[in-house]
């Protein structure tokens, strides 16, 4: 069990930089992501359908053998982890409890949560933090150009500098110190987000929170390679794998040798 693969899965490229953070912590871990490319965004679409499609993602990666299940989506992490949970005879993980999770471990009481318009909109960070930490005053905007600007590669330059001043202004007088960046295309911006909130405030990424969750569940369920374990990292789309191998590079920071097309159609 333990030499199985680590599945991953998102509506695009976003998820790829949790992958990355997974690959970085857990060197002897193989990992089988799928990009569902054909159905993104998912964040447009209602809770039944995006449940049925990370259900029909999750189908497909249990057929790969894979021993645990990272939901590297911010919306399939707040509609559909319940049913994941619920079918699966795995653990899954999703990213938004270990952001919230780390976010309410480091503040000092006053948290923002910046992510797409149907992450915020869905409360999903904002009722995990207030779990975690109820004495916290809350501060959530949505910055729904962070996303195609990633996916272009414009993460420096003045432009960017702009956009993520427009975003983040409020966050100043808010007086936040700590910023939960809530979606997976975000980190590639954290220079410029820094720049924009000030270096008092400190940044949590969700992807890197996520990693170290996954290991310790790995820890927990007895799951974890061996160290010096064979290594095998494999890619899926189910639309367009030139065009995700070149922009997931850069979400990556390493090239995409493969990413095999697949058709998965929900039930």
């Amino acid at each position: 069990m333990n030499a199985k693969a680590i599945g991953v899965f998102d509506s695009g490229v976003g998820g790829l930089t949790v992958l990355k953070a997974l690959r970085l912590r857990l060197p002897f871990e193989s990992t089988v992501y799928l990009g569902d490319t054909a159905r993104v965004p998912y964040g447009t679409k209602s809770a039944e359908v995006v449940t049925r499609y990370s259900l029909a993602n999750a189908r497909f990666l249990m057929r790969q053998e894979i021993k645990l299940l990272v939901v590297a989506c911010n919306t399939a992490s707040a509609r559909s982890l319940g049913a994941l949970r619920e079918q699966l005879p795995i653990p899954v993980l999703g990213v938004i409890e270990p952001g919230a999770t780390a976010a309410a471990l480091v503040t000092r009481g006053r948290v923002g949560v910046i992510g797409t318009p149907g992450t915020i909109s869905s409360g999903a960070y904002q009722a995990a933090l207030a779990r975690h930490r109820p004495d916290a005053v809350l501060l959530a905007r949505a910055c729904p150009l962070f996303v195609p600007l990633a996916e272009e590669g414009w993460t420096e330059g003045e432009v960017v500098d702009l956009v993520a001043r427009r975003y983040l202004r409020d966050f100043a007088t808010f007086e936040a110190d700590t910023l939960v960046l809530g979606c997976t295309h975000y980190p590639l911006l954290k220079q410029a987000i820094a720049r924009a909130v000030g270096e008092q405030v400190r940044l949590v990424d969700s992807a890197e929170a996520t990693a170290e969750a996954v290991e310790a569940l790995l820890a927990a369920h007895g799951l974890a390679a061996p160290a010096g374990a064979p290594v095998q990292h494999r890619c899926f789309v189910t639309d367009l794998p030139e065009r995700f191998a070149e922009v997931g590079a850069r979400f990556l920071e390493r090239p995409i040798e493969r990413a095999e097309l697949v058709d998965i159609r929900p039930d």
